[in-house]
């Protein structure tokens, strides 16, 4: 058991932990949550030794490793798969089947097994050090965002992975869905403090909201009931008759500590400019192609006619042309062939991670957003700068000196500004944290226009999506239903066989390497042992399924036990966490039926090798 105790720090003149003290017990998977800013990094750092708290101890077991994937790239081996394998404990480096296993579920190909590290983009050099940290199986893991630099496909391998990890985890992830799949407890941050429940994020958010509710009551009460006793006090103090009854409050008063008003924490604010459209198609893409020279033809005879009301997203694996058929779609960039035509009356409105390269480092934020309209006064720049959480002298901040995440933000203020009837969202979560998440949904809910937006988190998925464009299987197409149609109906094709690995020997790997190519060879019987693992992955995938269709029964619920708690329905909302308590424990077991059909397909891959 890893213990916290009188934890005290602060981050220049923000203090972010007062006086926090927590157990990480045995086995327990932690969602770590809280606003952006509220310390949830510092705390992963605090906990691998790499801050010192300026107060407070981290009482760490002896012996108790602690996994944590490092940001900075430090590649000592010549392929993918020696360095993966330099993660495994020292008793295990044989196991290069968990190795290979995890390397395919992240994304990475047979073939890039053998390819030099630096030859990979930034995004998969991070997934391979996240591949080295989980087959080092530490007894704590802790994982900061490690959705932001995979794709679908990977995150769902992921998260599967992670619902059956042996001992401790601690998660930071904007994605609640993924979070609550994953974990079995959740810890938040908030006002400086630390609070761990058993359950799912909505339950621990549900408890705060009641709490901090009771204690306003609580707080107006006491403070009309201490203004009754100083009027009392002020009234009779002088009167011989009632000044021993006075003295008596005034003592009472003194004892009595004053309730100070909770003080109110800044989210973002999402409301999008709607422009006016008159009719019901905004756009059509007729048989469209696009490549670029190094990589080939990435969108091939691509049609699709986006309607006022659509909410599509874009989803697929990484480096197949997601955010390239955005650009398509926007205008930014020309087919090579077909025709992209938009209605007259379009305005459209565009966010693109890769885009804060284009803010101007000079301009303050409230320069900035000023750009984005001309016609805008500074009393809605500032109203918006505010929305963004960059209220009163914040707003005088240069771009130049601000965070990733903070320009992401200045991006989102600029799009609230722009007019528009269609929007297109490039992966618009990454730097946002849950609470911003489930604002930005309500307001794309709540847009009148056509939504377009690339991404990967399965909450905006279940949530939004009514049509899906697909990228995979080496094509892109249009599935007409939702998500969890999706999952039903089609599936990812490489889902099922994202455990197998190719075992080619090569004169490139390390003599341990070949000695468990050569007892492959041994082995006999592939035939059957491939018949074995079709079955088994064939009988994963249809667990899996049932496992979506269960998140998104949970998922409509909570978005009906929301709505049920604005109206202040508590019957309703008692119904509906019950049903929720049946949905769980139904995906429960089917989770225990999930890992039995993983453990028997890695004890037969293990076999193998």
């Amino acid at each position: 058991m890893l213990s916290v105790s009188s934890l005290n720090h602060s981050f220049g003149v923000q203090k972010l932990f007062d006086d926090v003290s927590f157990n990480i017990n045995l086995k327990e998977r932690i969602g770590l949550v809280g606003r952006n800013g509220s310390g949830k990094t510092t705390l992963f750092n605090i906990l691998c030794g790499l801050y010192a708290p300026e107060s407070g101890t981290v009482s760490i077991p002896k012996n108790y490793t602690i996994g944590y994937v490092q940001q900075h790239l430090n590649f000592t081996k010549p392929t993918v798969l020696e360095e993966a394998c330099t993660g495994l404990p020292p008793r295990h480096e044989d196991d290069v089947w968990k190795v290979e296993k995890a390397l395919s579920g992240l994304g990475f190909s047979e073939e890039d097994f053998y390819k030099d590290p630096a030859l990979f983009s930034g995004g998969f050099q991070v997934r391979l050090n996240l591949v080295k940290v989980l087959v080092s199986e530490p007894q704590l893991l802790l994982l900061d965002e490690p959705t932001n630099y995979l794709d679908i496909i990977s995150i769902r391998w992921l998260e599967r992975f992670l619902k059956s990890w042996p001992n401790e985890l601690v998660l930071i992830t904007h994605d609640r869905t993924f979070m609550d799949t994953v974990t079995t407890h959740t810890m938040i941050i908030h006002r400086n403090r630390v609070r761990k429940i058993e359950g799912p994020t909505d339950k621990l958010y549900e408890q705060m909201a009641t709490e901090e509710e009771t204690y306003e009551k609580t707080r107006i009460k006491d403070n009309k009931r201490r203004k009754e006793m100083e009027e009392f006090i002020t009234r009779f103090r002088a009167k011989a008759r009632l000044a021993s009854m006075a003295q008596s409050r005034v003592k009472a008063l003194a004892r009595k500590s004053e309730m100070n008003k909770l003080e109110r924490i800044e989210s973002l604010e999402f409301s999008f400019n709607e422009a006016d459209f008159p009719a019901k198609s905004v756009m059509d893409a007729s048989n469209i192609t696009f490549g670029y020279p190094l990589t080939g033809t990435l969108i091939e005879d691509f049609s699709i006619t986006v309607q006022k009301s659509d909410r599509i997203c874009i989803m697929g694996k990484n480096g197949r042309g997601k955010t390239t058929l955005l650009k398509l779609l926007s205008g930014e960039l020309k087919p090579l062939h077909g025709k992209i035509s938009h209605h007259p009356r379009v305005q459209m409105g565009v966010f693109g991670q890769t885009n804060i390269d284009r803010l101007s480092p000079n301009h303050t934020i409230e320069e900035e957003l000023m750009s984005a309209s001309n016609e805008t006064n500074l009393k809605v720049i500032m109203s918006v700068c505010g929305a963004m959480m960059f209220s009163g002298d914040l707003a005088k901040k240069s771009i130049g000196v601000l965070s990733g995440g903070e320009k992401s933000r200045v991006l989102l203020g600029k799009l609230l500004l722009t007019r528009s009837n269609l929007l297109f969202l490039d992966e618009p979560t990454n730097h946002l944290d849950m609470e911003s998440c489930d604002s930005l949904i309500e307001a794309i809910n709540s847009f009148s226009g056509a939504v377009l937006v690339v991404t990967h988190n399965e909450l905006f998925l279940n949530t939004l999506a009514n049509r899906l464009i697909v990228f995979d299987d080496d094509r892109v197409s249009v599935f007409e239903g939702t998500y969890a149609e999706f999952l039903e109906k089609v599936g990812w094709q490489n889902e099922a066989n994202v455990t197998k690995t190719n075992k080619k020997t090569t004169n490139n790997i390390t003599p341990s390497l070949s000695v468990v190519e050569n007892n492959k060879q041994k082995s006999g019987i592939e035939k059957e042992r491939k018949i074995e693992l079709r079955n088994i992955e064939n009988m994963i995938k249809k667990i899996e399924s049932r496992i979506d269709l269960l998140k998104n029964e949970i998922a409509e619920n909570n978005q009906k036990i929301a709505d049920a708690s604005k109206l202040q329905n508590g019957k309703h909302v008692t119904e509906l966490s019950k049903e929720n308590h049946e949905f769980q424990a139904k995906m429960d077991k089917q989770y225990e039926l999930l890992e039995i059909e993983m453990q028997k397909h890695s004890d037969i891959e293990g076999k193998s090798t």
